[in-house]
């Protein structure tokens, strides 16, 4: 991966190669963090590509894709549960620090 730095200076071009297929692309991103991404893309690819039966790199793209859209979801499935649990976790705590609710007085009971 090479990088060339683009006009802004907070935007990097880089020269990459995914699947054996040369890109250019600009990302805001570090040069590290680039380069992480784009390891990560091109393992996520070429271990889908034996599960082509055409060996298609775009095939095993688009499997790939799918692959990180359920992970996605589950996560945030996941992310979401531990949140609703840590929520009522808290609501709990809080319902046992405060104290507990006294009936209204009436004018008699001065």
């Amino acid at each position: 991966m090479t990088a060339n730095q683009g006009n802004q200076s907070t935007t990097g071009v880089y020269e990459v190669t995914i699947a054996g297929i040369p890109l250019k692309l600009k990302s805001g991103q570090d040069p590290e963090m680039v380069k992480k991404l784009i390891s990560f893309v091109d393992k996520m690819i070429q271990e889908a590509l034996p599960a082509t039966k055409s060996g298609s790199v775009q095939n095993a793209a688009l499997l790939a894709a799918l692959n990180l859209a359920e992970e996605l979801f589950e996560l945030k499935a996941e992310a979401l549960n531990q949140l609703d649990k840590f929520e009522k976790k808290a609501q709990r705590a809080l319902n046992e620090l405060e104290p507990s609710a006294k009936p209204p007085r009436t004018g008699l009971d001065n």
